[in-house]
């Protein structure tokens, strides 16, 4: 062997990161489940919002994408609007991978929904102008996994046909395809019953230098319903949201009640098994503002998404990031004037699943998340009293 290929190997080797598994040929090919969300609008909506946020709002979806992974995929390269995930193996079975959709789809859309209703926000008004939706590709092939330098590259015809896919003769851009390599590694009984929520549709594309590809695709567009809260139609994967809730009332105004939660230098001192926290000074009193917290043993992110103020209630929202088995959840604050010196405080933490496959271990995180705010919120009032009446 040559130096080149002895090179060639080296890489392929490196890139792998453990031996190579059964089915991978001489050449080093793997076979690979290939995975691209890709966010239709992009260009339409960073060129027409004309909001120094547009850029940073993208960002936050694109790891809301990561976050909602639950197929325990590897991100290969974030191209602008789209994400390649890969997974090497043997391809997961069609109905988790449609869940796997149903859940990007729906915390993508969620969150957009949250910055929309901001009516006061530049932000909020060019996305109810220029709708932001989703379009995933998936593709089932032989790759060649190489390490360049500290980047992990993904290679083969495979490769170009997954990228490929995404323009397609397909009206519209809310859908999932599923390309003819996937379709193969499926039985048609499995495939009805996954879409039995929808049609799907059979397409065909003609490449240059890669010929005709065939594929079915899905108009995601139903599971919007399940956005609005309402009852999914029969055969629809579930996708309503959850919340755990705790009330507790604080002898403090509301107004002040609202500047203990913003007050990022006391959150440490009120969330449960916090130790530190962790934030840009410059910008601790600013909407998009991103800080960490210590807890027990790990770090828990959080970034402030919105504030109002109305008549009745005053009501305070954050995204959480990297908190174990609750991937891509909200907090919520509600804050209503009790009188003029107390309040009742509601702590809103929404998730969209928990991410076991275990019923058992669900049930138990529910349970101990849920203490979790409860004490959490109960040490927040302490804290508030104590700090009044200094």
């Amino acid at each position: 062997m040559g130096l080149l290929e002895d090179l060639h190997a080296s890489r392929r080797a490196a890139g792998s990161g453990r031996e190579v598994p059964a089915g991978a040929d001489d050449d080093g090919l793997q076979p690979a489940l290939l995975f691209i969300p890709d966010i239709s609008g992009f260009t339409r909506f960073i060129e027409a919002s004309d909001s120094p946020l547009a850029p940073f709002l993208i960002a936050d979806l694109l790891e809301i994408l990561i976050e909602a992974n639950t197929l325990d995929m590897q991100v290969s390269e974030i191209q602008g609007d789209a994400i390649l995930f890969y997974r090497l193996g043997p391809p997961p079975p069609v109905q988790e991978l449609v869940e796997q959709c149903r859940r990007i789809f729906l915390d993508f859309q969620n969150y957009l929904r949250l910055v929309e209703r901001d009516n006061a926000s530049a932000l909020g008004a060019a996305l109810r102008a220029h709708d932001l939706t989703l379009k995933i590709v998936v593709h089932y092939g032989r790759v060649n996994v190489a390490q360049i330098r500290e980047f992990t590259k993904l290679m083969g015809r495979d490769v170009i046909v997954v990228h490929r896919l995404l323009k397609n003769n397909i009206s519209g851009g809310e859908y999932l395809l599923l390309s003819e390599g996937y379709l193969k590694t499926q039985t048609l009984t499995d495939l009805k019953r996954s879409f039995s929520w929808t049609r799907l549709l059979g397409g065909k594309t003609t490449y240059e230098y890669l010929g005709d590809i065939n594929y079915r695709y899905a108009h995601l567009t139903p599971l919007r319903l399940l956005l609005n809260g309402h009852h999914a139609p029969d055969g629809m994967p579930s996708g309503r949201g959850n919340s755990l809730k705790v009330r507790h009332t604080v002898r403090v105004p509301a107004a002040y009640a609202l500047r203990l939660v913003r007050n990022l230098r006391l959150r440490y001192r009120w969330l449960e098994g916090g130790t530190a926290v962790h934030y840009d000074l410059s910008k601790s009193d600013r909407l998009g503002t991103s800080y960490k917290v210590d807890v027990n043993q790990g770090q828990i992110d959080f970034q402030t998404v919105q504030s109002f103020q109305g008549e009745e209630r005053i009501e305070y929202v954050e995204k959480i990031s990297h908190f174990r088995l609750f991937p891509n959840s909200l907090l919520f604050f509600f804050i209503e004037a009790v009188d003029e010196q107390s309040c009742l405080i509601t702590l809103d933490f929404r998730y969209g699943y928990v991410a076991s496959p275990h019923p058992l271990i669900r049930f138990g995180q529910l349970r101990r998340v849920h203490r979790f705010w409860g004490r959490s919120l109960r040490s927040l009032v302490a804290l508030g009293e104590r700090m009044a009446k200094v």
